[in-house]
């Protein structure tokens, strides 16, 4: 399971990132802050690797609890995801891996699922490519906590053990390009 290497790739294309794209980081951090008038960062506790719970960064998209219009730009768009490069660079993610769940999710496993407990919790990874419209998803359910529960959940596990017993560099390389395709054309 697994290749050597990935921690060495993963903050090898965060620092390439940070250093081509920090302009951006900054740019989207100073528009968070103004329109949500906070300090333009959301901080969420996380399950990751051996269910220890991480902080997760992203850009501030809410004011008074509903979204703001940048925020629905940088929510929709992914971008809002940005400041978890940092979290690669401190080690608690993985550019691809399982998304970090909240509590009650992948620390809840049983049997050969917890395996996927192994994993660094990604930006990106099959799973969330699949469901990269779930918000939209979820709010068309009735009961969306039942249907995440009972559907989009388990189909995550199933994807993401998928992934675990095939990991490689090519397989990951394939993934951040569909990522970044997926960015540059949402709607295919």
């Amino acid at each position: 399971m697994g290749y050597k290497g990935k921690r060495i790739f993963d903050v090898v294309a965060a620092l390439v990132f940070v250093l081509l794209f920090g302009w951006v980081l900054v740019i989207f951090w100073i528009v968070a802050a103004i329109t949500s008038n906070t300090h333009g960062l959301f901080f969420q506790e996380r399950i990751g690797q051996c269910g220890k719970i991480f902080h997760i960064y992203k850009f501030e998209t809410m004011k008074n609890g509903k979204p703001t219009v940048a925020g629905r730009f940088l929510r929709k768009s992914k971008l809002n995801e940005l400041p978890q490069i940092f979290n690669i660079l401190l080690g608690s993610m993985s550019l691809v891996g399982p998304r970090p769940d909240i509590k009650g999710y992948y620390d809840n496993l049983k049997g050969d699922d917890r395996k996927l407990l192994l994993l660094k919790p990604g930006i990106t990874g099959p799973a969330s490519l699949k469901y990269r419209n779930e918000e939209e998803l979820l709010s068309k359910q009735d009961d969306a906590e039942k249907y995440n529960n009972e559907i989009i959940f388990p189909d995550k596990v199933k994807i993401n053990r998928e992934y675990q017993e095939k990991m490689s560099f090519a397989l990951d390389v394939k993934i951040i390009l569909h990522t970044i395709y997926k960015l540059i054309i949402p709607f295919d």
